[in-house]
């Protein structure tokens, strides 16, 4: 039932509208149902009388007795000091529902405590054919036109029209508003922004220090992000989930049934006279409930609001809400349910049976003799690690396989390594049985990064991947992109050489002139400066080595409150003073990638000429100390460096960057290169990672 206030703001609004629209008609046995459900219900009607003299309104509460036959009676809610002599009876205003209904009729006598009428044979439903408002408190309202703000609060709301009522502060004047502009108005709370918008102004009622506006909004959709070519599938789900939320500006509980789902967003159909969402509205608090009871939470805006008709000409008005945040766990179930009902094969960020999978990356080549003698030894942690992988699912890690009868065809994985930046790895597909797998599961975390990756809470600005350039499936792609996009800050290639440095090296002594410090922002300024001119790259901002990610350790706290490990340290080699190279080193668990390429040390020299190599093992012998491993896993760039000093490495890393603003222009390439290249070439494809 609607409350009282709702009541009288309902029929304030429909004086102030004047907009009487189609009038239904109501039973008198209907009527006094709906009299007796109202005294049921403890609740109120509002009756109004006009001044005889100066035609002004006074809406009085009064609450209904049990009404039985062609009277009915009613008390008033405040009598005391009640004087009705120099105003006649106007009408009656109660409501049903979502439904306002007027009574014209005779009184039958007043009396102090209360009032008697006659019971019309027929009243009326008005605005039968108007989208309802409904009363709001709390939310406060900036009123904003030419540079002027008013401020003041929402009285009711409605997907077509509101009211607000503002005030003027000196030297503010209402001849400041011009009712032909539009306006700019936001609704607000002491925490939080739910709408802004540009609106027109419909009606004003008059008023020097406060004025009531009834305003329609002017923009039927918005765009929240800017637009992508390639957007997320959307899915028909059966049974379909419903969204519940709290309405931010009615404070009503919604719960509407979900028309399509994706990963970015979803539709709802709402019955276009009791509509509620209007493009714009932010709701801090969205779930979506599936069958079982199973909920996710979100926080989203309502984008579009389009207006159709069912074939019995019934209005309703299909409306599109985006998400703007998610947890990542519940953007791994939501990812998970889609990308299941897209392909019954296709599993995101499951539980798995680790047997299985070890049995997998065999069978498959991924771990071969060489990668498994570096392995073997630490056996144990690596079972260790990816049981809390792959069965307690944390949040920095996502992984996407395709199986069938319990058998893994194909596996990839992503690892937040960085803190916006996401390490893809561990690409793998079954040779032997279906030849589809290996890229059923790179469309996977495709789809799983075109669907999240704008969110806070997913923290990708970047996607990185080590390939080596022999390997022809990852250069043919993500060389291939890099060629198509054709600008280094939407997607990079920088090569290392990699080679393993052994604790037990014999110690090399590093002159007086060399010295090796913890690096200072100045440093990461010119390493900065470096980067730019030799590659141009991604690669600074990727690997958080701008100057402003000097201090940031957030990630690390995160691997450590999850039982994982991650450190980072970050030296500088100079050379009197002067920076000659650049040393990260990040120390994390055995096995989080199986090539060790996150538990190494990256080296970039900025002066080849002027770094022996001697200097640079001395380095290496002294940072050997922070890892637990004999054999330490070193990258270092560039690779000419190495090759000028007689370097020995074992083969070339590429490091492969995607800025997360050119998801199209990846897209785009995939999209033509899978057309022009058979199924069947890709069927004996060499894995990475």
């Amino acid at each position: 039932m609607v409350s009282l206030q709702e009541i009288i703001q309902l029929a304030q609004n429909i004086r102030l509208d004047n907009q009487p629209g189609d009038w239904k008609t109501v039973s008198k046995k209907h009527l006094i149902n709906i009299l007796n459900y109202i005294h049921f219900q403890s609740g109120t009607i509002l009756i109004n009388f006009k001044h005889l003299k100066y035609n002004n309104i006074i809406s009085l509460q009064a609450r209904p007795k049990p009404c039985l036959d062609d009277s009915f009676d009613c008390i008033w809610l405040r009598p005391k000091g009640l004087k009705l002599n120099a105003y006649e009876f106007l009408d009656i205003f109660l409501t049903e529902g979502e439904k306002l209904i007027r009574i014209k009729t005779d009184v039958m006598a007043i009396r102090e405590e209360g009032i008697r009428f006659s019971l019309p044979d027929t009243c009326y439903e008005l605005g039968h054919q108007r989208v309802k408002r409904y009363s709001c408190e709390g939310v406060q309202v900036d009123f904003i036109q030419n540079g002027t703000v008013f401020s003041g609060r929402l009285l009711d709301f409605g997907a077509v029209s509101f009211c607000v009522e503002v005030s003027t502060v000196p030297p503010q004047s209402f001849y400041w508003v011009n009712p032909e502009c539009p306006v700019y108005i936001v609704f607000k709370d002491e925490q939080d922004t739910f709408y802004s918008g540009s609106c027109r102004i419909t009606r004003q009622t008059d008023g020097q220090k406060t004025r009531s506006f009834i305003l329609e909004s002017i923009d039927k959709q918005m765009r929240r992000f800017k637009p992508k070519k390639y957007r997320s599938s959307r899915h028909k789900l059966i049974p379909s989930p419903n969204i519940i939320f709290l309405h931010p500006l009615t404070s009503k509980m919604i719960n509407l049934e979900v028309e399509d789902l994706a990963g970015s967003g979803l539709s709802v159909k709402e019955y276009y006279y009791n509509s509620i969402l209007l493009p714009g509205i932010i709701v801090p608090e969205l779930f979506i409930e599936f069958a079982d009871g199973f909920k996710l939470k979100c926080k989203a805006q309502v984008v579009y609001r389009n207006t159709a008709r069912t074939k019995d000409s019934t209005m309703f008005v299909r409306c599109g809400i985006a998400f703007l945040d998610m947890d990542i766990h519940d953007q791994g179930r939501l990812s998970g349910i889609l990308h299941h009902v897209a392909n019954k094969k296709t599993y995101a960020c499951n539980w798995v049976d680790l047997d299985a999978l070890w049995k997998f990356f065999f069978e498959t080549g991924f771990v071969y003799p060489g990668k498994y003698a570096l392995m073997h030894n630490n056996k144990e942690r690596f079972k260790e690690t990816y049981e809390k992988l792959y069965i307690k699912n944390p949040g920095i890690a996502r992984h996407f396989i395709y199986q069938s009868n319990g058998i893994i065809h194909g596996h990839i994985s992503i690892l937040r390594f960085y803190e916006n930046t996401w390490l893809l790895h561990h690409h793998a597909a079954s040779r032997s049985s279906d030849s589809m797998a290996g890229l059923v599961v790179l469309g996977q975390v495709e789809r799983y990064i075109n669907d999240f990756h704008r969110l806070y809470s997913t923290h990708m600005n970047y996607v990185i991947c080590y390939f080596r350039p022999d390997n022809r499936f990852p250069h043919r792609v993500f060389g291939g992109v890099t060629e198509s996009i054709h600008d280094p800050k939407g997607s990079s290639i920088d090569p290392f050489a990699y080679f393993h440095h052994h604790k037990n090296a014999n110690q090399v002594e590093m002159s007086a002139l060399w010295s090796l410090t913890k690096v200072q922002p100045e440093d990461l300024t010119e390493l900065e400066s470096f980067y730019e001119y030799t590659s141009g790259g991604l690669m600074i901002h990727a690997l958080d080595l701008e100057q402003s990610m000097l201090d940031s350790d957030e990630l690390s706290r995160e691997y450590q409150r999850l039982g994982f490990k991650r450190e980072r340290r970050l030296f500088s080699l100079k050379k009197e003073g002067i920076l000659k190279a650049f040393i990260m080193l990040n120390i994390s668990d055995t096995g989080l990638n199986m090539s060790d390429l996150t538990n190494c040390i990256h080296i970039i020299v900025l002066e080849s000429e002027d770094v022996p190599r001697d200097a640079l093992y001395s380095c290496l012998y002294k940072l050997s100390n922070y890892y637990e491993q004999e054999k330490i896993p070193i990258l270092l760039y560039p690779v000419s460096y190495a090759e000028e000093q007689s370097i020995p490495y074992d083969k070339v890393y590429n490091l492969w960057i995607l800025n997360m603003q050119y998801t199209d222009q990846y897209f785009e390439f995939m999209e033509g290169l899978f057309s022009r290249v058979q199924k069947d070439r890709f069927k004996n494809s060499a894995n990475f990672g």
